[in-house]
């Protein structure tokens, strides 16, 4: 009855932050509930384990990510892209004014992932590469390569002022 109660008051006090950082993963509010709660899922069995080594939220961010890495492999993702509105144009110009989320969702995924758990969760240069399982370099490139993807899209003052 402990675990129970133990893995609730996780829950409690990580369940939004863990939906925040799928949705900057994914880029829909429903799919990052999925990834939640797949991560949540797999979570609770490892909750012994877990608990006693003392890295929850490692763990749980590791899970979450792999989850939506899992997600967009899938083909039907690859296929069909859920949309609010349809737009009045097919393509938006190259000026057009984009939101830092519609920006960060136009990322590939390797590099979303990168530039949500450096700059997002804050996470160094080495945790993320241990969390994705790449290599330090790889995780430098592909920061590069996000913000500068970013730059281009929102604009270098936009990429400032942020900081």
């Amino acid at each position: 009855m402990d675990r129970d109660r133990e893995f609730d008051e996780y829950v409690d006090a990580r369940a939004l932050v863990m939906r925040r950082t799928a949705y900057l993963l994914c880029g829909d509010w429903h799919r990052a509930e999925d990834l939640v709660q797949t991560a949540l899922t797999k979570l609770y069995v490892a909750w012994p384990r877990v608990r006693r080594d003392g890295s929850v939220d490692a763990y749980a961010r590791k899970v979450l990510v792999r989850a939506s890495i899992d997600d967009s492999r899938r083909a039907f993702r690859r296929r069909e892209t859920v949309v609010d509105a349809v737009p009045d144009t097919a393509v938006a110009g190259a000026g057009s004014d984009l939101d830092v989320r519609g920006a960060l969702a136009s990322l590939p995924v390797g590099q979303r992932t990168v530039v949500v758990l450096r700059y997002w969760e804050d996470l160094s240069v080495t945790e993320t590469a241990r969390l994705i399982g790449r290599t330090e370099g790889t995780v430098k490139s592909q920061a590069a390569k996000g913000l500068a993807a970013l730059r281009e899209l929102l604009g270098h003052d936009v990429l400032e002022e942020q900081r």
